[in-house]
């Protein structure tokens, strides 16, 4: 997919993409500035309708943006630090170009909304290299394996999480936008038997056929339930800082993703994340630092 002057990515016959992603990530350069971008937070995207957005859904925002204004077409490394929550609603991202190489080039693009008080508030500051992942060489050598996980149809849909839990269907947010299938061994905080592991695993795909990309990797990465329910923590769970590294293109088809947590404490945990594709490699790995609220 291509970008058009609204921002929003057009396929091979020009037609605008028919995908929520792709519309809800949407940014439009300011004729007057064309380094400084408008746009509109999606409450689609939201963790739950209403509140703050999910952060791997304004990560991929920003990184639309400094893909729009570097010479390389994809995110190679995306570093995020979360100053506020982000709210649905309209948004200017600010970017602007560090350093252009040979093979890769760095950027940064900072978030902006209006706050009550008639100030612009920052929300997100992101700092990225970006390359072309279609001419990396294809050697790997790896002691990573992809996570073994029940065939799709044996995991838990998120679909069917209970209102309790993911609030009434249709009003979900992010639930309802993605499909997630989770491994029913880490599950069982749902159920108020957390693992005490700080582990979660399972499918990933956009629930609108949207096959996966370089910008999708970074919502994935951010899209599960977070590890400190597993260790019995049940509050919210706000990310600070997020890097992702994306390190190949993903073939067509459903992503499985593990989530692990080893350290909770002082109230912040980390989060280390793998991606995997259906051909079986690694496309994005991460960590976050979070806050874990009781």
């Amino acid at each position: 997919m291509t970008q058009q002057a609204t921002g929003v990515p057009v396929g091979e016959h020009g037609q605008e993409s028919s995908y929520e992603f792709d519309r809800d990530t949407a940014v439009r350069p300011r004729p007057d500035d064309p380094a400084v971008f408008d746009a509109d937070l999606s409450p689609g995207w939201s963790i739950s309708m209403g509140l703050a957005v999910n952060g791997g859904y304004l990560l991929a925002l920003a990184g639309r943006a400094l893909g729009a204004v570097l010479p390389y077409p994809d995110p190679f490394s995306v570093s995020g630090y979360f100053l506020t929550a982000a709210t649905p609603g309209p948004a200017v991202v600010r970017t602007e170009v560090v350093r252009c190489g040979g093979s890769i080039s760095t950027g940064q693009a900072s978030v902006y909304q209006t706050g009550a008080d008639g100030a612009e508030v920052e929300r997100l500051r992101v700092i990225a290299h970006y390359g072309d992942l279609d001419k990396l060489p294809d050697e790997a050598r790896t002691t990573a394996a992809p996570p073994a996980l029940p065939p799709v149809e044996d995991c838990a849909p998120s679909a069917a999480a209970p209102d309790s839990i993911a609030g009434p269907k249709g009003r979900r947010g992010l639930l309802d936008r993605i499909d997630l299938r989770l491994d029913p061994a880490t599950v069982g905080w749902a159920v108020g038997k957390p693992s005490g592991k700080g582990e979660m695993r399972g499918w990933f795909a956009l629930a609108d056929g949207r096959e996966p990309d370089p910008l999708s990797l970074l919502l994935a990465v951010d899209a599960f339930p977070p590890t400190a329910f597993d260790l019995g923590v049940r509050g919210w769970v706000p990310t600070l800082e997020l890097t992702a590294h994306i390190r190949a293109r993903p073939a067509p088809g459903p992503l499985r993703v593990c989530i692990g947590t080893r350290n909770l404490a002082g109230g912040l945990l980390e989060e280390d994340a793998e991606v995997w594709d259906s051909a079986g490699r690694l496309v994005a790995q991460s960590r976050q630092l979070a806050r874990a609220d009781r």
